[in-house]
């Protein structure tokens, strides 16, 4: 074989080698994103520019000594990573043992993590990070940091300043700038945005890659960890016998993931990952549920065009009896029944289904069963807090044709109409007399998280919550609570406070009785024009102040915008919850703008500015992510004229919160919700009234979006 044929056959065995090497790196899938020790997307210590699927919310633990790590992971956006934990530092106590017993040190921390450039075929995922953000600043970092995948691998690099960083492999280049840039400041433990070290310090490289095993339910990682544990926060050093790190995780099922490694060279890690995606979640079957009402059987000739029998609606009717099943069915309480030319309203409130469209596809079948075909339009004008807030109507004949699947849904939408309530003059066919008195038992959980007393305090009771009805517009309503058991006899800490005690007694609250009432109010409400609601109210407003209030809201329908006004005066009650008071009151009141922004998701920032309970002035930002199907995740941060000094630990209040159906969770429909707040501290800077109703979220099917991005159950 000649030199050149030689080399001809050198260079087609390299092809196919190459080839057959690619191929085999393709075949398989490209890793998954999984948590870190960390909580949030990455590899064991280190994070990468990976996101989890938008909606998802994980619970990791995790435990690598003397670190034992518990976060709660958000992603509310495609490109926007949040998480909060606490970490548990085995080798340093909370406090003095008087009051902390052997309780471990608990540090409190919140990151967040934005991408900002997606992967194509030539550029990596792009992610830039903040560790530690919002809490003590303990564990404090930036980061910057690329991931690309190659077959069944994915490798990361980043640079980073602070822990993440600690090694310092560099100078940091901004010193270039400004001298401050060389050093790190730190940290004071104190809760501030630690906005003074961002940045700052010696830069550390950090690095790694996943790979996807040919068995899908394990992920192998290898990693190089840019902390050299030399400056451990409270002079905690740790010996570090190697900086790589490698691991496993290993996919359970798809909502639980197990996490192993072995770390700095000689230490074993343990994790585990809770997760599920809420943005994709669905109601599960409804078998407590009555069956949607038949449709009547209509004569051909007609086709609801014209009567092919006598109209029932100015014949006497059962209307007492339509309304119970319209309540029954339909979960409809009814107030009234009217007529206006080829349309009949029924006004009532919703107080089943959480999809508006699920009610009244109910209300629609019921009343072509009852009703004659000289009627063509189906309204709904649904109520709320005695107030009506939107008419929802839809024609019968394309209701008719999409339920016997002769049209497709998005036609039908096209012959649903909403609008504000109308003024216009209607016979009333039937008027509901009014409900006096409601009630009903109840057990209430209420916890304390991360304190120097004991990591979980908590309180079950049960309680009773009752309204007495003078109008649909006015009424009394009331809870009374018993504590059932709770773990109080370690509550001890009051937390130290340079402003008035507006929220820092909560200890002696939840502590003085066991008896006790929380709320018992007065409530009145109006619409006071076509878009313009209000609210008056007074009493023992809630568990800590009683007084007396108002609120006025601007909400036009169709609008992304609304702007409100709430002014109130209170004074603080005493510790037993009764009907004592403290010397202490305040006129608070504040104005607000909300604001939904985006066409494909939806965002809703809430400004409010005014007057807080320890009478500082300022204003609260809130920013939420509203999910289709009705899931919330958000934040909010107070800041007011309160020196960071004078509010103490945190510097500023700030939370994450979020907000699930309960339709979700339940064999039966409920409009409930399960709302979960996490509040680093109670501090008394920043502190609101807490109220009973508010009108923003009364008038929530105001919003018509919700509603067409749920017509799906209007058949259910």
């Amino acid at each position: 074989m000649t030199r050149f044929a030689r080399s001809q056959a050198a260079r087609l065995s390299l092809a196919l080698l190459t080839l057959s090497i690619s191929t085999a790196l393709h075949a398989q899938s490209a890793p998954a994103p999984t948590a870190s020790d960390w909580g949030g997307i990455g590899l064991l210590q280190t994070p990468t520019a990976r996101m989890a699927d938008e909606g998802e919310l994980a619970f990791t633990a995790s435990h690598t000594s003397p670190y034992s790590r518990y976060n709660m992971v958000l992603q509310p956006l495609p490109w926007l990573e949040g998480a909060f934990r606490y970490v548990s530092v085995a080798n340093r106590r909370y406090g003095p043992e008087w009051l902390s017993g052997t309780q471990n040190y608990k540090d409190k921390s919140i990151d967040v993590k934005v991408r900002l450039l997606e992967e194509s075929h030539w550029i990596p995922e792009l992610a830039v990070g903040f560790r530690d953000l919002g809490g003590t600043g303990l564990f404090s970092s930036e980061y910057l940091v690329a991931s690309k995948r190659m077959g069944p691998f994915d490798a990361s690099a980043g640079l980073a300043t602070g822990y993440i960083g600690n090694r310092g492999d560099f100078r940091n280049p901004l010193a270039a700038i400004d001298d401050r840039f060389e050093t790190r400041p730190r940290a004071q433990g104190t809760g501030t945005l630690n906005s003074d070290g961002m940045f700052r310090g010696p830069v550390g490289i950090f690095g790694g890659v996943a790979y996807q095993t040919p068995w899908q339910p394990l992920q192998l990682k290898l990693e190089y960890d840019g902390n050299d544990y030399k400056h451990e926060p409270q002079g905690n050093n740790q010996r570090q016998r190697s900086p790589f790190n490698v691991g496993a995780s290993y996919v359970v099922s798809k909502n639980v993931h197990l996490h192993l490694g072995w770390e700095r060279g000689d230490l074993a890690m343990f994790g585990i990952t809770l997760r599920t995606n809420l943005a994709q979640a669905s109601s599960m079957a409804k078998v407590l549920d009555p069956m949607p009402v038949p449709l009547r059987q209509h004569s051909a000739a007609s086709e609801l065009n014209v009567a092919d029998s006598p109209s029932r609606v100015d014949e006497p009717f059962d209307w007492s009896g339509l309304a119970s099943q319209l309540e029954q069915n339909a979960g409809l309480r009814v107030q009234r029944i009217s007529q206006r030319g080829a349309e009949v309203i029924v006004t009532g409130e919703q107080r089943r289904f959480y999809y508006p469209a699920q009610g009244v596809g109910r209300m629609a079948r019921i009343l072509d069963v009852e009703l004659p075909d000289d009627v063509k339009w189906f309204t709904v004008q649904n109520t709320r807090l005695g107030v009506p807030i939107v008419e929802t109507s839809i024609e019968r004949k394309p209701f008719v044709d999409y339920v016997e699947h002769n049209i497709d849904l998005p036609a039908l939408a096209g012959h649903i109409e909403m609008a504000p309530p109308a003024i216009q003059r209607s016979q009333t066919l039937y008027k509901a007399p009014l409900r006096r008195f409601d009630g009903g038992f109840n057990i209430s959980y209420q916890q304390s998280l991360g304190g120097p007393d004991g990591f979980v305090l908590f309180q079950v009771a049960g309680t009773y919550s009752a309204n007495v009805y003078f109008t649909r517009n006015l009424w009394l309503s009331g809870t009374a609570s018993y504590n059932a058991y709770n773990n109080y006899d370690k509550f001890r800490y009051d937390a130290p406070s340079r402003l008035p005690r507006v929220r820092t007694n909560v200890r002696r609250y939840m502590t003085t009785e066991d008896l006790t009432m929380p709320n018992l109010q007065l409530t009145g409400t109006r619409r006071l024009s076509r878009d313009w609601y209000g609210m008056v109210y007074a009493g023992l407003l809630e568990s800590m102040y009683a007084g007396a209030g108002g609120e006025v809201l601007y909400r036009p329908l169709n609008e992304r915008w609304a702007v409100g006004v709430e002014a109130n005066w209170v004074k603080q009650r005493d510790f037993d919850q009764r009907f004592s008071f403290r010397d202490y009151s305040v006129a608070t009141g504040h104005v607000s703008f909300y604001y939904m922004w985006g066409d494909e998701r939806r965002i809703v920032t809430a400004v409010s500015a005014g007057r807080y309970l320890a009478k500082d002035w300022g204003a609260t930002m809130a920013i939420s992510r509203a999910f289709d199907n009705g899931v919330t995740m958000g934040a909010y941060a107070t800041k007011t004229d309160v020196s960071s000094y004078q509010f103490g630990e945190g510097s500023f209040d700030k939370g994450i919160y979020l907000s699930v159906p309960f339709d979700f969770l339940l064999p039966r429909s409920t409009r409930a919700r399960a709302n979960f707040l996490w509040n680093p501290l109670y501090r008394d800077g920043g502190a609101r009234l807490g109220r009973a109703y508010g009108l923003y979220q009364t008038t929530s099917e105001r919003d018509p979006e919700f509603f067409f991005d749920n017509l799906a159950p209007l058949t259910k």
